[in-house]
């Protein structure tokens, strides 16, 4: 994911004051000593930041680095195109509210069906979510989040399919890809620029990783 200089707060921590809400927008804080809660996440007022709920914490991030969003935007294309030559009524869109459990996340990418898309809703269920694909960037909260914690959540709400790119290290980006099995996710392909990745689900699609940085 972005930078890595998010915050968290619990709700009995300090998050309010460091992040007013905007004036003239309601702000519904939880009261819940041991936490928020996925109803207190859905009623935050638009900040400009990216804010998920992890075990009862807002996780604040700061917007991507340019690297960050030209990955996320040009694989964005790609599933999108696949998804369409398939005729699988799928979509790729970027950063939308994800729920799992008492967690609400944002996935930098979330497949999924497009008639859902246009139904209004503001957030979706993990169950209606076919692949999800977060890119890593620098610094050790963001690899723990994206390698440790986020998979597991992901998992437990039973996408199908996670895709993790890493934009940190010499030979970048480098694709991995994941597919849900009785224990969790188990990779089934992994790859660096200048060579091939490929998904079977939730369509076929097929790419080297260097098209995400460098055609």
């Amino acid at each position: 994911m972005e930078g890595d200089h998010e915050m968290s707060a619990l709700a009995t921590e300090g998050w309010l004051i460091a992040h007013p809400p905007p004036e003239g927008v309601p702000w519904f804080p939880s009261g819940h000593a041991s936490g928020y809660a996925v109803d207190d996440w859905l009623k935050l007022p638009e900040s400009g930041e990216r804010i998920e709920l992890i075990d009862g914490s807002f996780v604040v991030s700061p917007m991507a680095s340019g690297v960050h969003a030209l990955c996320a935007g040009r694989l964005r294309a790609i599933l999108a195109a696949a998804a369409h030559r398939a005729g699988s009524g799928l979509e790729a869109v970027e950063t939308i509210n994800v729920t799992t459990g008492e967690s609400g996340l944002i996935p930098d990418i979330a497949v999924l069906p497009g008639a859902l898309l246009m139904s209004g809703l503001a957030v979706f269920p993990a169950s209606e979510i076919a692949a999800v694909v977060e890119v890593v960037s620098p610094g050790p909260g963001n690899r723990v989040r994206d390698y440790e914690i986020k998979p597991v959540k992901y998992a437990a709400g039973g996408i199908p399919v996670f895709v993790r790119v890493d934009i940190d290290g010499p030979d970048i980006p480098c694709v991995e890809v994941l597919e849900l099995g009785p224990d969790g996710y188990e990779t089934v392909t992994q790859a660096k620029p200048g060579e091939t990745v490929t998904l079977s689900e939730p369509f076929p699609v097929s790419f080297d990783p260097a098209d995400l940085l460098y055609s």
